[in-house]
């Protein structure tokens, strides 16, 4: 099947991921993630593939074995189902080429994907683009993920002379909301050396630095009093949180900081006189200095604890980790295998940090190292994103090229 018609197909099985469903431990959040899920597979099957397995939980794992005599890295490849929940509607994805100029993605509403405010563009002229009609999302995070591992695994099995090692794609849900879907898999059925995930943007990324992230919540405990008769007696915890608050870095918060630079993110702040909850997001590529945050978050709760007594209550929790702690070097088989596969098709490689998390992060720390591959698309989670043909099928060929790169190792 044409790697276009192939992506079209898995845009109309709406996916958007339930967040309600998924803070109830519903998995997968969304009925028609495994909907998807069965597709696909019933795809693989199609191609003759025959050890698959789909779990309830919407988790599908599909393994081509070996042609080789002797023994070679086991490469997987990895897609989430779900897409995000900022747009709800059906997509409807239509196809433009691109000349130049802003992009009509719905005529009587007067939507428009300006050239003015997306300059990469440019680098698109004389080819198609895939958009939507600006009502909903493309859905090509990660739809085009799972297009372009599906046609790579589709030409080794039509091409069964060309060696390799085993390839394994495995697709997961949820990753929207908390990568749920990749916290659920057990990599011990996935049985692979390294693997990638596909779950960035456009042509040439390639990301294997991410934040190692905490979870911080401080609860206060106040005493409430009326105010006739309050003095001595009332205790407002929103000023007690407003008092650890204060007591955070200055300039050392998203709004102030780039690249690499980690920050605490005060989130949420609710409550009221007798009993305030404080949420505190922590980010940080190094490893030692993010330990160090966590570390300065606890001794101020303990300081305050020293003052107000057991008024303060903190939990610290860590959410994901960075996936370079697990690769270790940049000579890592997944690293050094994607940077040649860039090489040898005339893919100009765009390393940089993720200033966020994605499945790969979850993996790698179960003991599956997995930076992250471009898939071509642009503007994810709004309805401007949109995905170049050619950066489709490039990423599908990166994929082709790691597995072939691999085997040369055996």
């Amino acid at each position: 099947m044409d790697i276009v018609q192939r992506f079209l197909n898995y845009t109309k099985i709406n996916t958007t991921t339930n967040r309600t469903a998924g803070a109830a431990g519903i998995m997968p959040s969304n009925p028609k993630e495994f909907e998807l899920a069965g597709l696909i597979k019933g795809e693989l099957e199609a191609l003759g593939i025959k050890n698959i397995s789909l779990s309830e939980k919407s988790i599908l794992i599909a393994k081509i074995p070996s042609n080789l005599d002797a023994p070679a890295p086991r490469v997987a490849f990895f897609a989430h189902l779900d897409t995000s929940a900022e747009q709800t509607n059906d997509t409807k994805a239509q196809i433009v080429r691109y000349e130049g100029g802003d992009i009509c993605l719905n005529k009587e509403l007067e939507i428009y994907l300006k050239e003015s405010e997306n300059e990469e563009l440019q680098d698109y002229k004389g080819d198609e683009i895939i958009v939507t009609d600006g009502t909903s999302l493309l859905g090509a995070d990660d739809k085009a993920a799972i297009a372009a591992i599906v046609n790579a695994l589709e030409f080794f099995v039509q091409n069964p002379q060309i060696k390799h090692g085993e390839i394994i794609a495995c697709f997961v849900p949820d990753e929207e909301q908390g990568l749920l879907g990749a916290k659920a898999l057990d990599v011990s059925e996935v049985g692979a050396d390294f693997g990638y995930c596909l779950d960035c943007c456009g042509i040439g990324e390639f990301i294997y630095e991410n934040w190692n992230a905490g979870d911080c919540v401080v609860t206060f405990k106040g005493q409430s009093a009326h105010p006739m008769n309050a003095k001595g007696k009332l205790v407002n915890s929103l000023l007690l949180a407003h008092k650890f608050i204060s007591l955070l870095p200055a300039g050392e918060a998203p709004e102030y900081t780039e690249g690499k630079e980690g920050y605490f993110w005060v989130k949420e702040l609710s409550g009221n006189s007798a009993k305030t909850v404080l949420k505190i997001d922590v980010r940080e590529f190094d490893e030692k200095r993010y330990e160090q945050r966590m570390e300065f978050l606890q001794k101020t709760a303990d300081g305050l604890r020293a003052i107000w007594g057991d008024r303060i209550e903190i939990s610290l929790n860590d959410r994901y980790k960075n996936v370079y702690n697990f690769l270790k070097n940049d000579d890592a088989p997944a690293i050094r295998f994607a940077k040649q596969a860039f090489k040898s098709l005339n893919i100009e490689p765009k390393i940089k940090p993720m200033r966020g998390g994605y499945d790969g992060a979850v993996i790698s720390a179960k003991g599956l190292p997995c930076p992250n591959l471009f898939t071509g698309g642009h503007n994810f989670h709004s309805i401007y994103e949109y995905l170049p043909v050619g950066s489709l099928k490039a990423a599908s060929e990166v994929v082709k090229r790691i597995i072939t790169l691999a085997t040369k190792e055996a």
